[in-house]
């Protein structure tokens, strides 16, 4: 993690992948993210609108003064912000991830059983709180790059 951050700038703080769905991700440093697909090697990649997944690291610290020992990458979000209020971006919000441009698609989701992540992690907060995406622009992201929001076309 990149000890260069702003206060007050938006940044990814983890960058997370899996080989299979409803498992903890790992972090990677970096990441190749390809236009209208997602993360290349994810699970979660693919032609569909939620081809990426965000989830807040201050959601994350919840989760731990409630106990569980938690981090990046355990709830299968693909990126992990921080200094962003990701809920309050309206659906069509684009955002500049590094060189990636992501457009927002979905807030939260319905998890009709509990998954695997559940029971690992002993509650889930990607459903309330975590937000989807498709790559508009791919390109490569690494941990520390700024997250800039952006109003309108990009």
């Amino acid at each position: 993690m990149s000890q260069d951050i702003k206060l007050g700038t938006a940044t990814i703080v983890s960058i997370n992948v899996s080989e299979r769905k409803t498992v903890r991700k790992k972090p990677v440093e970096r990441a190749k993210v390809i236009a209208e697909f997602g993360i290349e090697g994810d699970a979660h990649a693919g032609d569909w609108h939620r081809q990426v997944s965000l989830l807040a690291f201050e959601s994350i610290e919840k989760m731990r003064q409630m106990g569980l020992k938690v981090g990046p990458g355990d709830f299968a979000e693909n990126i992990t912000t921080r200094g962003i209020n990701l809920l309050s971006l309206p659906l069509g919000t684009k955002l500049r991830a590094g060189n990636v441009l992501l457009e927002v698609t979905q807030h939260g989701k319905e998890c009709h059983t509990r998954c695997a992540i559940y029971y690992q992690a002993g509650d889930c907060v990607m459903p309330k709180e975590g937000i989807f995406a498709r790559v508009i622009e791919g390109g490569e992201i690494k941990v520390g790059d700024t997250i800039e929001v952006i109003s309108g076309d990009a």
